[in-house]
């Protein structure tokens, strides 16, 4: 058995791809388009299992994308997505930048959360050791739920 993938729906496809790809940096993999079910598939991972076999890739995210108005809530039913990344303030001022409102600062260098714009809670995590508390997240409040 192998974990192969998190499947989230959303309600805008080019607000979703532009949190998920340009602003935490996913990259898409593959896409399907179902004009009878009227769905978009659209499954994403990190840029460095592009290289790798699907044998040692780690789980996708699957964006689903229902072409008929739909009303998502609760996406916090699931608990969360978690990534770690190489800078987790560079992360973090990337989607600050973005627009994404940062729920839970990385102030103590290790461990940050933010929503996507389906209200899907992603933790990211400093790869290896905590990054020495810097500004302006070393004095930033909690924002809303995370």
């Amino acid at each position: 058995m192998r974990y192969l993938h998190t499947m989230v729906r959303v309600s805008d496809l080019d607000a979703s791809l532009h949190f998920w790809c340009d602003l935490l940096g996913l990259e898409e993999m593959r896409r399907m388009d179902s004009e009878q079910g009227r769905f978009t598939l659209v499954f994403l991972a990190a840029p460095a299992d592009r290289a790798r076999s699907s044998a040692e890739r780690s789980p996708e995210v699957e964006l689903t994308y229902n072409w008929d108005p739909e009303q998502y809530s609760g996406g916090r039913n699931f608990g969360h997505l978690a990534y770690k990344v190489d800078d987790i303030h560079a992360a973090c001022q990337r989607l600050l930048d973005g627009g994404v409102t940062i729920n839970r600062p990385p102030r103590d260098g290790y461990m940050a959360f933010v929503r996507s714009p389906d209200g899907i809670s992603v933790e990211l995590l400093q790869e290896g050791d905590p990054l020495p508390p810097v500004e302006p997240w070393a004095s930033m409040p909690n924002t809303g739920a995370w």
